[in-house]
């Protein structure tokens, strides 16, 4: 096979057919802003290049093709197309007429309880900077969330790049191992530790850029599905340190295990440590990390949204009323609606879990049976 060589590509074209370039040409001129560029042959047309909001467009009369799809990205959709969604040449292709920047949709929580093993999950699917992802909650509870065991097997530079991503909320814990991580305006790259945790405030650019053999992580996302984008332009670190930046209502949280402060949980016979992301969120979201710490096993209820658990170190069970008891171990995941009672029994003296609460601040009613 003959090595390409990208260095030798000046341009790269679209292709799209016309049936008459004549008629074809004035739509994307004058309808669409693009500019001519090159035409041929000069006594009957049949081939245009154009130009223009980033894309050039070969406009190919004897093209072997059916019709084919542009779509354009606009800052006001309405303003440009009046509120239409989709236009057509005179040849048939189609213009797709999309926000520039979508508003992020938050869908409505579709809730179930869930509890995901990790003996039951052998396929560890090859994701973005050819990390491995566990799914945590393949019901996205509707679309609301997404929770991903992440691992990188092999130490050494991680082939990323600077990138953000158009989300509410994400969370990225360190089970295992470490990883080095670049974010804006928060000066040098810091290494991330087993046991602590950031989270990524919405447009935030970011980087990974080493880790550790075998590094595992906890991620988590809101909503499931978001877009993240390539940032070409900006190089970490950026030069500038400020902390106390806002993100759309949220700010930059590096939690350390070693600055922790330990209380009582919502959970009568555990403690907590709070990692200040409720604060940091504005009550939109809130990450616990909770160990027992006395006599445990009262049956709780919550009244919050979205309630999921992730076992960090340990053993547990989960008993859930109307269900089977479940015995959880490091790896393990479970969500629990809201009002559903269950309780946490027999738990390892080096049990923790992860919890993580959408929102932050919500009611946990105790009773003696389920």
């Amino acid at each position: 096979m003959t090595q390409t060589k990208p260095d030798h590509i000046t341009q790269a074209e679209v292709y799209l057919p016309v049936d008459d370039l004549k008629e074809e040409l004035p739509f994307f001129l004058t309808q669409l802003g693009f500019r001519l560029d090159e035409i041929f042959p000069a006594d009957d047309p049949a081939v245009a290049l154009i130009s223009g909001h980033g894309v050039r467009i070969r406009l190919d009369r004897d093209a072997d093709q059916t019709p084919g799809k542009l779509r354009l990205r606009c800052e006001d959709p309405d303003a440009f197309a009046g509120g239409q969604t989709q236009l057509k040449t005179p040849s048939g292709n189609i213009i797709e007429i999309a926000h520039a920047d979508p508003p992020l949709d938050m869908p409505e929580t579709q809730h179930s309880f869930m509890v995901r093993h990790l003996r039951d999950s052998d396929a560890w699917v090859i994701g973005r900077a050819g990390m491995r992802y566990r799914d945590l909650i393949p019901d996205r509870l509707g679309g609301s969330i997404i929770a991903s065991h992440i691992r990188i097997p092999d130490g050494g530079p991680v082939p990323d790049m600077v990138h953000y991503h158009t989300v509410g909320f994400q969370l990225i814990f360190c089970l295992k191992g470490w990883v080095r991580l670049v974010y804006e305006d928060q000066g040098e790259p810091f290494i991330l530790e087993a046991g602590n945790c950031v989270i990524q405030p919405p447009m935030i650019r970011h980087r990974v850029l080493e880790a550790s053999d075998n590094v595992e992580v906890l991620e988590i996302g809101v909503p499931a599905e978001h877009i993240t984008t390539i940032d070409h332009e900006m190089e970490l670190p950026n030069g500038t340190v400020n902390p106390d930046r806002d993100w759309q209502g949220t700010k930059f949280v590096h939690h350390k295990l070693e600055d922790a402060n330990w209380s009582d949980w919502r959970i009568p016979g555990w403690h907590s440590r709070d990692t200040g992301i409720g604060a940091a969120t504005r009550g939109v979201a809130g990450v616990h990390v909770a160990r027992p710490a006395g006599t445990h096993g009262r049956w709780t209820s919550h009244d919050t949204d979205i309630l999921f658990t992730f076992v960090k170190e340990g053993t547990m069970t989960l008993e859930v009323a109307g269900h089977d008891p479940q015995l959880l171990g490091a790896g393990d995941a479970f969500v629990l609606p809201p009002f559903l009672k269950a309780r946490y029994i027999d738990a390892s003296g080096d049990c923790e879990l992860i919890e993580t609460a959408l929102q932050a601040t919500f009611n946990t009613e105790i009773s003696i049976d389920p």
